[in-house]
């Protein structure tokens, strides 16, 4: 298997850290050994991480990690990999995840592209899900996107043949910048056909966040593709 170098010089995210509350500082302290995983500059084993042989997905991104923990619960016979850089989400989902004792989850605390490029297997994923990142809605901002070539090549990478590379957004022009990299990606097809947004599947939750876009008049859009070996 091979392990690329980190693929992104140019930062997708800002680390807003936040204030931390003292649960959330508890749960990091005591619960990080549980759920948490590290960047030790090897792939892992998954299987072994998890303690058994199940179809792994990996969030980007989780944020509060409303919907991490509710497709872990709703799907125990998966195991979920969330990636977030902002300590206080990390240390809410913790909390959640012992309180709702959910086994099928384990979190980075890190930059995903070097998750991705470090840690984990090429062709080991079943599906990665990258929901309302970061729009950087001006133009000389979105050099910052993470949906560019590079970024979608490493996920491709790591998908297993015919897995799923779920993207959404509640930005109309990110929406369209997604659409046309995806279609332009090699190795990916459209799960909906070309140049369409698809339906949300019904494993992806509603989260709060989504439903007071909705309240602002945002519309919400999907992109779902399947991968294929390139030739």
């Amino acid at each position: 298997m091979t392990t690329p170098t980190a693929i992104r010089a140019i930062r997708s995210f800002v680390r807003r850290q936040g204030r931390m509350t003292s649960a959330q500082e508890q749960a990091l302290a005591t619960l990080w050994p549980v759920f948490g995983l590290e960047l030790t500059g090897k792939l892992l084993d998954l299987n072994a991480v998890f303690g058994r042989d199940a179809p792994k997905i990996l969030e980007i991104g989780f944020g509060t990690g409303d919907a991490l923990l509710e497709m872990a619960a709703q799907c125990p016979e998966q195991d979920f990999i969330g990636v977030d850089v902002h300590r206080p989400g990390v240390g809410r989902v913790l909390r959640e995840l012992e309180t709702r004792q959910l086994s099928n989850v384990r979190l980075f605390c890190a930059d995903a592209t070097e998750v991705l490029a470090s840690s984990i297997g090429d062709a080991s994923l079943a599906r990665v899900l990258l929901f309302f990142p970061d729009p950087w809605p001006k133009k000389r901002h979105q050099k910052r996107r993470i949906v560019q070539q590079p970024f979608v090549a490493q996920v491709h990478q790591k998908l297993m043949e015919g897995g799923q590379f779920h993207l959404a957004t509640d930005w109309e022009d990110y929406a369209a910048h997604m659409l046309a990299a995806m279609d332009a990606a090699p190795g990916f097809v459209n799960t909906v056909g070309a140049n369409n947004f698809c339906p949300r599947p019904e494993y992806r939750p509603i989260t709060k966040f989504e439903r007071r876009g909705e309240r602002l008049g945002h519309g919400i859009w999907d992109l779902v593709y399947s991968k294929q070996t390139l030739a």
